[in-house]
């Protein structure tokens, strides 16, 4: 506290310590390791590889945008000083860090943490694409509420609360796209449908804040303007980058998961089937197939002509 205090008082700028979210960020890491160092190699058997490299590469990435969301100096200007950078964190806690941490998980972790009793169907009806795009998109909503957001940013307790009910219930709509159990994902139609549902609600309170006529967060009149952006010019880059930023997101994941969906299409259709028998005998079957020549004139001398009439 008296960390925060001092950066406050030393400006935007001012290093602020948050030992809070080092001891998360080392707690999720530490655990991620000692999962796939310790447990992996017991549950998959002799021989598997427990985690991939590219999981190993998602799990990095993952980590990495929790850290820089969560700590100085975003953290301290999205708290304190500018919405855009609210803004900015939020979509990194709830569009980007989610599915990377998802696709970071083995199967056979996910299925060690779910179990296969009441946490496995609780789990699974909350990642249902419906249940979780009601709550995902109803906690955006909630998050924008102008007396939430003043009332968030006095009290660290209601803060760090919505941002685990971001996180939460982001996970429970990513799960549906790119979980690690299979039976809890949909097929590539309802991917597209999640996706295309959640870039269309956020565009409310993008809108709002864009065209907005004066201060909607109070909070953020601060003296100190930093990059030198006013209040309204603040609160209209949050909505673009809600707006724009994240529509462009969700709309790449839908494009691509289409382009997948025709080319493995049209690779289906346009694949020609092999014979399965090889060598000698396929050299045999194919030169019988084939019409040469000699085949052509032997057939010729093999047909007589047709008697004439008698006269």
């Amino acid at each position: 506290m008296t960390a925060s205090l001092v950066g406050a008082a030393g400006g935007p700028w001012a290093f602020q310590a948050h030992p809070e979210v080092w001891v998360l960020v080392i707690g999720v890491v530490g655990s991620y390791i000692y999962a796939a160092r310790r447990i992996g190699p017991v549950a998959v058997g002799a021989g598997e590889v427990a985690v991939s490299r590219r999981q190993w590469t998602y799990f990095v990435c993952g980590a990495l945008i929790l850290w820089l969301a969560s700590d100085w100096p975003l953290h301290d200007l999205a708290e304190e000083y500018l919405y855009a950078a609210h803004m900015l964190q939020h979509m990194m806690l709830s569009y980007f860090m989610p599915p990377l941490m998802l696709m970071a998980t083995p199967e056979w972790l996910a299925r060690l943490l779910t179990g296969d009793g009441r946490a496995y169907r609780v789990v699974r009806w909350l990642s249902h694409p419906v249940v979780a795009g009601v709550a995902f998109n109803g906690t955006i909503m909630i998050t924008h509420i102008p007396g939430v957001v003043n009332e968030s940013a006095g009290n660290p307790l209601i803060h760090y609360s919505l941002h685990v009910l971001l996180v939460t219930t982001a996970l429970m709509m990513w799960m549906a796209i790119c979980g690690p159990i299979p039976e809890f994902r949909v097929g590539p139609g309802g991917q597209m449908i999640v996706l295309f549902c959640s870039s269309i609600v956020p565009t409310v309170p993008a809108g709002w804040l864009t065209f907005a006529e004066g201060t909607v967060y109070h909070h953020y009149t601060n003296a100190v303007r930093v990059f030198g952006l006013s209040v309204e010019s603040d609160q209209q880059m949050a909505g673009a980058i809600m707006k724009i930023g994240g529509s462009i997101f969700l709309w790449t994941l839908v494009l691509t998961i289409y382009i997948r969906k025709m080319a493995s299409r049209f690779y289906d259709e346009a694949r020609v089937p092999r014979p399965k028998i090889v060598g000698e005998q396929v050299l045999r079957d194919q030169a019988r197939a084939q019409l040469t020549y000699d085949d052509v004139q032997a057939a010729f001398e093999r047909s007589q002509p047709a008697p004439e009439p008698a006269p």
